[in-house]
């Protein structure tokens, strides 16, 4: 499975999360040969949790690895400072992330650990995150801590 498919695996996961109520983040994770081992999108309003972004959860959803190393985490949005911390705590060395135009997370940690990190800038992620937060501003402001 190539990039681009992992990142159709994580707008479903997103698209998920909109149908739930809560907001349009989706992620995957796939092993060195394309296959999904876990997948995981936004539940922060549905849970309550304030953690529980859709990479933290695609990670929670992974259990115990011992091949984190050997993976690729997929994001349709760019990852925030906490799920950028925990990809590189687990020592994710390529991370593709289905855009960044509507929020930059913090893609420079990333890089300045060596990680790989692939930016799609697709178009139904920006259309669907753009939309999100242009409907429920007050719910996107609160998901980034403003």
């Amino acid at each position: 499975m190539n990039e681009q498919m992992l990142l159709q695996e994580a707008l479903r996961e997103a698209q998920k999360g909109l149908r739930e109520g809560g907001l349009p983040i989706g992620s995957v994770l796939g092993d060195r040969h394309g296959q999904i081992v876990a997948r995981g999108h936004n539940l922060r309003v549905q849970s309550g949790d304030p953690t529980a972004h859709a990479e933290i959860v695609c990670l929670r959803n992974a259990g115990r690895r011992r091949d984190w190393a050997e993976l690729t985490l997929v994001s349709t949005l760019s990852p925030c400072i906490m799920c950028t911390g925990t990809a590189l705590l687990f020592r994710i060395p390529h991370v593709v992330i289905g855009e960044d135009r509507n929020f930059k997370g913090a893609e420079e940690l990333f890089q300045q650990r060596g990680t790989r990190v692939v930016i799609l800038d697709d178009r139904e992620c920006i259309a669907m995150m753009r939309e999100f937060i242009a409907a429920h501003a007050d719910l996107w402001n609160e998901d980034i801590g403003k």
